[in-house]
């Protein structure tokens, strides 16, 4: 009976390269983690590698049993879950960190790559970006060169820096086959857990003072427009969101609808502008259309508030063609409801307010919303950030006392003023501007671009855009926020930028991020039906797509075969003289196993045949020089040399 061989440990050399494939597909999740949770992550990594470096014995399972279950009750108290997007990655960068520390197998060393390669595809759910994409290139390539050093044993690191990079440029055509014609579906291919979108930024579904501030102080990227023709002046760029017409004495919401309106009814009076914009995911359904729309997106529509709404919320970044007319007349004939909402106040609030409303109410409307932006140009109003908190009576305070606030401030007191005066009004949200990228010559706005304005209605004009920060700040309007607030103001510090080097880099940037999320991210199946039918695929389906990828990948990989298979002799001849002579063996009754180091062979083959000892030996000593240290040409001739000098078969 055949006695079962030693279990196979793994080499303590190859230790650090499983410990850094930990770190770089776990280490850059430390961002997303409860401090807890990665100063367990890093303590588990430091212990191993302290470990590794005194030689010390691994720790027994049940403790590691104990700190699995422990971080598992940790990851459910905090998350509340056990599923979900944050839970999930939680549980598999510990599950990274915790199995070095029971690695003895080959096989558990595996199971760490693995998983590495599987970690890897989760830092996508919390960046997509160019720098994310680069490091999880790299941390493939470490994966990939750990895998040839477990399985090759030590070699130079420039041979192992060397395979794992043909491996990944072999495996390059294929991905580019994949990228191109693997069939697109409009959604994710499973369903993402409810916290996918809990990061998403932008304008709210509602407005209250500091709410539009405060994300004035973001300098992401809200979305990227590109004009077909003349760029609109800057002044004109309002770029509509939601429409709020209830307020409650703090808050201003959109009214619910209890039974449907009316499609409002746009009269274009000046010309038009056609654009197409890449809006951020927002999860809203508005999709912030220039002021105001006469062409609308497949899937959309244009709400009575003259905001546009897609079907569902917005989670992925998407492209929307628009046409829009900046001169317009706007529901001439609004009805009744409509109107009524438009007057409606809270009572008994803002009473110096309303009074002074009612001086207003004999003049014509237009007079009275020219007194209100003449009482905002003319007095001590000031445009800032960092407004004083107001109390119950908010508008009373602005108005009267504090008289410092920001584009929301403006907008919800104009249109309480207008209202308390008789003359229909609501709060529209958006963005207005936007800043023109020389390299790629889109229209990128931020944001920092966040802004709130007025509209009244007028009979015989319908509604008409009033701004009241143009009366306070004219120069937000026509040159940006930064042109409108003092220094000390808390805006995003590259938003400031002076130095025309520095806006340099960041245009080229932000044009090298557009592109990556155009071609890469925004490769929808929209964009895959034009790119193939640039290629002669005219209305392509899943079955010829499906098709063509398996022949150009049968074909690609053939190819591969004929061009590897004949220099895989010559390519390593060390590698082909040592298996022929370990097949010679094989046929003299000793058969070396796949895991058997070249001397340990040696010296099982000189238990077994003390006659092939020598000569054995001397063969595994030269494959040894010239695959672990410094052979040359003469080891090499000695060990081919080494197959002739068997004696034969049956002696």
């Amino acid at each position: 009976m055949g006695t079962r061989p030693p279990q196979q440990l793994v080499e303590h050399a190859a230790v650090p390269w499983l410990l850094a494939v930990a770190l770089a597909t776990a280490g850059p999740h430390a961002g997303h983690l409860p401090l807890w949770l990665s100063l367990l992550v890093g303590g588990a990594l430091l212990w191993r590698a302290w470990l590794w470096f005194q030689g010390g014995q691994l720790p027994p399972r049940w403790s590691l049993a104990l700190l699995v279950i422990g971080a598992v009750a940790g990851i459910g108290w905090q998350f509340h879950s056990l599923l979900g997007k944050d839970a999930g990655v939680a549980m598999l960068v510990v599950f990274m960190a915790l199995k070095p520390l029971e690695m003895r197998s080959p096989r558990d060393a595996l199971v760490i790559i693995m998983l590495g390669y599987f970690l890897l595809l989760t830092h996508y759910f919390y960046s997509q970006s160019i720098p994310t994409g680069l490091w999880l290139l790299t941390a493939m390539a470490l994966l990939t060169a750990t895998l040839i050093r477990l399985h090759g044993g030590a070699q130079p690191l420039a041979a192992i820096a060397r395979y794992a990079g043909l491996l990944l440029l072999q495996a390059l055509p294929f991905m580019l086959i994949l990228y191109l014609l693997f069939p697109r579906v409009a959604g994710p291919l499973w369903g993402l857990p409810q916290d996918a979108y809990a990061g998403l930024s932008g304008l709210s579904n509602q407005m209250s003072p500091g709410s539009i501030s405060n994300l004035i102080q973001s300098g992401a990227i809200a979305f990227r427009s590109q004009f077909v023709g003349e760029l609109p002046e800057k002044s004109e760029l309002y770029w509509r969101g939601p429409v709020f017409d209830a307020y409650d004495g703090l808050t201003w919401t959109a009214r619910p609808r209890n039974a449907p309106l009316p499609a409002p009814v746009i009269e274009a009076i000046g010309s038009s502008h056609a654009y197409s914009s890449i809006l951020e995911a927002h999860n809203q359904r508005w999709l912030l259309a220039l002021d105001v729309p006469t062409r609308l997106p497949p899937d959309s529509s244009l709400a009575p508030t003259l905001e546009v709404l897609a079907r569902e919320p917005l989670r992925v970044r998407s492209r929307f063609s628009f046409t829009s007319t900046l001169d317009y007349r706007a529901n001439r004939s609004e009805t009744s409801e409509a109107l009524q909402q438009a007057l409606t106040l809270p009572p008994k609030l803002n009473p110096r307010t309303r009074a002074l409303a009612d001086e207003w109410k004999s003049r014509p409307p237009e007079k009275i919303a020219e007194a209100a932006l003449a009482m905002f140009r003319n007095q001590q109003f000031h445009y800032t950030l960092r407004p004083p908190l107001l109390g119950p009576d908010a508008m009373d305070e602005f108005l009267f006392v504090a008289r410092r606030g920001f584009c929301e401030h403006y907008a919800s007191a104009f249109v309480f003023l207008m209202r308390a005066a008789g003359v229909p009004a609501r709060v529209v949200a958006g963005y207005q501007g936007g800043e023109v990228n020389p390299v790629d010559g889109y229209l990128t706005v931020r944001q920092s671009d966040a802004h709130a304005w007025a509209e009244i209605w007028l009979a015989g004009k319908g509604w008409v855009r009033v701004d009241p920060t143009a009366a306070v700040a004219p120069s937000r309007i026509e040159q940006g926020i930064v042109a409108a607030l003092p220094a000390g103001e808390p805006l995003p510090t590259f938003v400031r930028l002076d130095a025309q080097w520095m806006r340099q880099l960041r245009n080229r940037w932000e044009a090298a991020n557009n592109s990556w999320n155009q071609w890469v991210l925004g490769y929808n199946p929209q964009r895959q039906r034009e790119v193939l039918a640039r290629l002669g695929l005219t209305d392509p389906d899943w079955r010829s797509m499906s098709a063509w990828l398996a022949m150009l990948c049968g074909v690609l990989l053939l190819a591969v075969m004929v061009w590897t298979l004949p220099k895989r002799r010559a390519a390593d001849p060390v590698l082909h003289a040592w298996k022929a002579y370990c097949m010679q063996l094989d046929r003299r009754g000793v058969r070396r196993a796949e895991w058997e180091g070249p001397i340990a062979f040696a010296q099982r083959v000189a238990d077994a045949r003390p006659d092939l000892a020598a000569l054995t030996h001397e063969a595994a000593d030269c494959y040894a020089e010239l695959r672990y240290g410094r052979g040359g040409g003469e080891q090499l001739r000695l060990l081919q040399q080494c197959i002739h000098r068997l004696p034969p078969q049956g002696t």
